[in-house]
């Protein structure tokens, strides 16, 4: 039996190592360790092919629930273009990492549950750091197309969004400017006792 290396695997069949190294923790598919600790794969595993399915999703999200009408139009949008399709849908701000609907589907993502998830815009899955979800998606063998249709990215969210950027911005330039007069007020007082340690010496 001919046994091939996580590399080996990824340049013949396509499947990344973190992949075929989940699967293989899964028992999904058989693995042996080399001398040296390394895995090794039959490729008779990999030729019979693994019965693993790997789901296409397509991702719908606005950021409040007053854009409801928005988010059913990407749904519908999108499973037109996909019918048949299942539907991950947030209500939160692609600001945000912690979406609850995101992360499960992340998670599915890491497991090799997932072969492709379908956008209408880039900043449906997230506003920014978009080319890590790709690299992170690429690394567990799952693509993201996106079909790039500019109405399923409301505008009055974009301004949500950039106006939230400078709330933190200004709510962090508050507090920084107040740590600031916390220490001129503290040097100012340590300055004052010592000049009044040096005038009780005389």
């Amino acid at each position: 039996m001919k046994y091939l290396t996580p590399t080996q695997v990824y340049q013949k069949y396509g499947y990344h190592p973190r992949t075929t190294s989940d699967w293989a923790d899964q028992g999904k598919i058989p693995c042996i360790r080399s001398p040296g600790g390394h895995r090794r794969y039959p490729e008779s595993a990999f030729e019979e092919s693994i019965s693993v399915e790997r789901e296409r999703v397509l991702y719908a999200r606005v950021s409040t629930r007053t854009q409801v009408n928005d988010l059913e139009s990407q749904i519908d949008f999108l499973g037109n273009a996909y019918p048949g399709t299942r539907v991950v849908k947030d209500v939160a701000s692609g600001m945000n990492w912690k979406r609850k609907n995101f992360l499960k589907l992340m998670t599915q993502v890491s497991k090799g549950e997932i072969g492709e998830i379908v956008v209408g815009h880039k900043d449906r899955l997230c506003r920014f750091g978009f080319d890590f979800v790709e690299w992170f998606c690429h690394l567990h063998d799952c693509k993201i197309t996106v079909i790039n249709n500019s109405k399923l990215s409301p505008q009055e969210e974009l301004m949500h969004d950039f106006m939230s950027i400078m709330h933190c911005f200004s709510s962090k330039l508050y507090f920084l400017r107040a740590y600031k007069k916390k220490i001129e007020d503290e040097q100012n007082i340590s300055t004052i006792n010592s000049t009044t340690k040096q005038c009780e010496a005389l």
